[in-house]
């Protein structure tokens, strides 16, 4: 999202952080397999794991979760905000979660960035409309 956002010259108007909802990988840098998939398309991914806290609500305008489990994790939280990464692509059926490229070798590493691509795209389109961006 970083990536596009600096693309389209909207880094100043638009912040963006991440966070799980598990604190097992706090301080560590993104997988290694995610960082060259990453860099394969000139993609820069230099965030440190860091976990969601409650006062994040109040910090963001949209809280987003990757799968229908964090989605469920967030909610309990509080979030009335929270949506799901995938519902911001219109070709992707609306509840779909990013699958967990972990164990799906160098290409499931491909295809969650692919959908998290056309995901961002469709998040900056929405984003343009709502807020006159």
């Amino acid at each position: 999202m970083i990536h596009l956002i600096r693309e389209r010259g909207l880094h100043s108007r638009i912040e963006v952080d991440s966070a799980g909802t598990g604190g097992y990988h706090i301080g560590e840098p993104a997988d290694h397999r995610s960082v060259q998939a990453a860099r394969r398309r000139g993609v820069d991914l230099p965030s440190r794991a860091r976990q969601f806290v409650k006062d994040d609500f109040a910090r963001f305008d949209y809280v987003l979760a990757m799968d229908t489990a964090n989605l469920e994790a967030l909610k309990r939280l509080g979030g009335e905000r929270v949506h799901l990464l995938r519902d911001f692509d219109p070709q992707s059926p609306k509840g779909s979660s990013v699958p967990d490229p972990y164990y799906g070798g160098e290409r499931g590493f491909e295809i969650v960035l692919d959908q998290c691509f056309a995901a961002c795209e469709g998040l900056l389109q929405h984003l343009s409309e709502q807020h006159a961006l």
